[in-house]
């Protein structure tokens, strides 16, 4: 049987995907490695402003890119944002769920109002851009859902951050779930889960950081691009045969 060349696998061109945060971090880094295989982007983000410094390098390097100015947790902005990509591309091909807060503390003082917000961007924008998207990759035949999940959601976090984990404790049964229900109109759904990744969100201190390196056994903090490379080969050929997975990129410091 004939197989596609590895240059061929990593040749995206006329796929359209939806990252969400991607005006910084993980979903920017994301954002650019789709770009560079070929993929038209539509970048979602809440901080217009950020965003707008993303597309702007982006289409300096020939990208062809649209910036999605929604908060993802509202589901009028996005179903708007998929319908502007639709719109401009005329189709969807990969979602990319990556838009998501981190907020540590202990339980006595994650209030209500606290749970509510981290829970809304983190699972509950996860869903919403899922229901929207996944018609259309019903209707095409074929599609990619991506949920950027966290190894917090395996172990629980080292300490506090209870509405975190939970909330990306959930991404991960919704991955299985939609994996499940979407693999009939061959649409993958799969899911990453970063370790200790190294982004502007990331503040350590050099005790801090040191003292985590030395649980990794890699003895380092994971780059944007790692989880970057992974999402690419999820959205690729390479993944056919893929679903309701959860691909660990953390270094080594959890191994199941």
């Amino acid at each position: 049987m004939n197989r596609l060349s590895v240059k061929e696998i990593l040749d995206l061109s006329g796929k359209v995907a939806m990252v969400t945060g991607a005006n910084r971090g993980l979903g920017k880094a994301i954002a650019e490695v789709f770009a560079e295989a070929g993929v038209s982007v539509g970048l979602l983000a809440r901080n217009e402003d950020n965003l707008k410094k993303t597309i702007d390098q982006l289409r300096n390097h020939g990208a062809q890119c649209l910036a999605l100015t929604a908060d993802v947790g509202k589901e009028g902005q996005v179903k708007k944002a998929v319908e502007d990509i639709v719109n401009k591309f005329g189709r969807l091909d990969i979602l990319v769920n990556n838009a998501g807060q981190i907020s540590p503390g202990p339980l006595a003082e994650i209030d209500p109002p606290m749970w509510n917000r981290i829970i809304q961007t983190n699972l509950t924008g996860a869903y919403l851009c899922s229901r929207y998207a996944a018609p259309l990759m019903q209707r095409q035949m074929q599609g990619r859902i991506i949920n950027i999940s966290s190894v917090s959601a395996q172990t629980g976090r080292v300490s506090g951050g209870v509405h975190y984990s939970a909330s990306k404790g959930g991404m991960l049964a919704m991955n299985k779930t939609l994996a499940r229900d979407l693999a009939p109109y061959n649409v993958n759904v799969n899911a990453i889960a970063p370790g200790q990744i190294e982004t502007s969100g990331a503040r350590l201190t050099y005790d801090a950081r040191r003292e985590i390196e030395q649980m990794i056994p890699l003895k380092r903090l994971g780059k944007a691009e790692d989880i970057a490379y992974a999402a690419l080969f999820l959205a690729s050929p390479m993944a056919e045969y893929i679903t309701g997975a959860t691909l660990d990129v953390n270094g080594g410091i959890l191994k199941r």
